[in-house]
């Protein structure tokens, strides 16, 4: 992941829809044991927010 980029998610909203993991482009997120998102480790998030834009429950902050 980019230094400056970071990954918020607000667990109570998250439904674990997995909308997000799906349609990341660089495959940055991954599903932990609970099915809820989470970035992989040395993940490649280029920062296009897609996975905030697209989460139904507006349960994803991506910040630079």
């Amino acid at each position: 992941m980019g230094k400056d980029i970071t990954f918020h998610l607000n667990r109570s909203y998250c439904k674990a829809c997995g909308i997000c993991v799906a349609l990341c482009p660089v495959c940055a997120l991954e599903k932990d044991s609970e099915g809820r998102p989470r970035m992989k480790p040395d993940s490649p998030c280029i920062g296009c927010k897609q996975c905030e834009y697209r989460c139904p429950d507006f349960a994803i902050r991506i910040g630079g």
